[in-house]
């Protein structure tokens, strides 16, 4: 983790819990750039809140204008939707309301898995522009988070805070002189670790069936060509440059091959499978307990 001598900055935002941690303290003006590019965040992408803007998409077809922010997300989810065969796709909202992960948190089933409809068949999706020809609930939290920490690395950099570690629960962006090392967390169990990490000037982000889970076999990972959950992994760590990549490419490992992804993406990766069994790539410089 970082020197102790670091100031931080905690806060609570789209759901989840975040730190921002930098050699000095932050003054108000950033403390509250920060907190602003966070609720610009919801407000833009929650499909937990009627008002954000892609929420309107939920109640009929139409239009939305996205912030260029927008650009990054769609390239990526384009790049995996093709890869994945459709299994990664930012309309796996209604599976997910359908299973009982909706905005009220019923976590009550209204019916058994269903795939949401196809993206070449409904959805637009041209830089800041979004159209959809019938209504859709649009999810992007495969990816979402780790996007959210870059951008907030970006605000301490133009504020004049080169050196900084920002983790949105266990999704993190480091820049510095010195690496930080990770705990990885246990997928079974929250208070241990399988072992750790040194981050070192990249993100390390990190996916788990176990973090949402409900009813019976119920999780927030699903397979959009089916809308079932999946069940043969249950823990992954990325590393990249960006959290945008590596949060969204922790996603994909529970739906993809890391070879498929590793002809297009420049990363590293941890994988555990539902027995037990990890995997990693040669360019995890990790250490695993035995």
């Amino acid at each position: 983790m970082p020197h102790p001598a670091w100031s931080s900055f905690r806060f609570d935002g789209i759901g989840t819990r975040w730190e921002v941690t930098t050699p000095d303290g932050l003054a108000p003006d950033v403390r509250h750039q920060l907190l602003g590019t966070v609720a610009m965040y919801d407000k833009t992408w929650s499909r937990f809140r009627a008002d954000s803007v892609v929420s309107g998409l939920s109640r009929g077809s139409g239009s939305i204008t996205l912030p260029e922010h927008a650009k990054g997300l769609h390239d990526i989810y384009a790049a995996l939707y093709r890869l994945s065969g459709g299994a990664m796709t930012p309309l796996i909202g209604s599976s997910l309301e359908r299973l009982g992960y909706d905005p009220g948190y019923t976590l009550a089933p209204s019916g058994g898995p269903q795939a949401p409809p196809r993206w070449e068949d409904v959805l637009t999706w041209t830089g800041t522009s979004l159209t959809a020809a019938e209504p859709v609930v649009v999810d992007i939290g495969a990816a979402g988070k780790g996007q959210l920490v870059d951008l907030l690395g970006e605000v301490l950099r133009t504020t004049g805070h080169p050196e900084f570690l920002v983790d949105g629960s266990g999704d993190m962006l480091h820049a510095g002189a010195a690496p930080v090392m990770v705990a990885l967390e246990h997928p079974y169990n929250a208070g241990q670790a399988i072992g750790t990490v040194e981050l070192d000037n990249g993100a390390l982000c990190a996916s788990a069936s176990n973090r949402r889970v409900w009813g019976d076999g119920l999780h927030h990972v699903l397979d959009g060509t089916t809308g079932k959950p999946i069940h043969t992994t249950v823990a992954t760590w990325t590393m990249a440059a960006s959290a945008l990549e590596a949060d969204a490419l922790a996603t994909a490992l529970f739906m993809l091959e890391p070879d498929l992804l590793e002809d297009e993406f420049d990363f590293s990766w941890l994988r555990v499978s539902s027995s037990g069994a990890a995997t990693f790539s040669n360019r995890f410089e990790g250490r695993l307990f035995s």
